[in-house]
């Protein structure tokens, strides 16, 4: 799984002119979802993203979570996250996961979000959505479980 988070003061996503989700502190989040990905990938990545501490604190530091600025998270799927750009000019969407397994880690991730206690306001997975967001810093940050739950290499 991929994820771009970005720390923002206030994200909406609008679908066929409607606001679907909307919060103001807290995280954005796009997803996207890999062929290979399964529960733990999309439960380290949920642990991973609200436990991450990325608010500054009274010195002005990158020191506080989600939970201690009282945060909210919107979750938004984004596919193009694996296009591959390598050849041509127009990506490939190969590396994608199938639209079946795409949707059901999408709805798997927003589950756990909601279990860990943040209810995340969200897209609708497939649709065509416009998605606006006021980036506070800026912070954006790119996780991949492919490369966060490697084995440490030895020396």
């Amino acid at each position: 799984m991929r994820a771009v988070v970005t720390r923002v003061t206030s994200a909406s996503v609008t679908i066929d002119g409607v606001c679907n989700g909307q919060i103001e502190k807290g995280f954005l989040i796009l997803l996207g979802v890999g062929p290979q990905d399964t529960e733990s990938h999309c439960k380290y990545l949920v642990d991973k993203i609200l436990g991450l501490r990325v608010f500054e604190d009274e010195n002005g530091k990158m020191n506080l979570g989600l939970e201690q600025v009282g945060g909210s998270v919107l979750v938004v799927s984004q596919f193009t996250l694996y296009g591959n750009c390598r050849k041509g000019r127009r990506p490939s969407f190969t590396e994608a996961a199938p639209p079946d397994l795409g949707r059901a880690m999408y709805e798997r991730f927003l589950a756990l979000c909601q279990e860990a206690g943040f209810p995340p306001q969200h897209g609708e997975f497939g649709a065509d959505m416009k998605v606006a967001s006021v980036n506070d810093g800026p912070v954006t940050l790119l996780l991949d479980t492919e490369q966060l739950m490697e084995e440490p290499r030895r020396k």
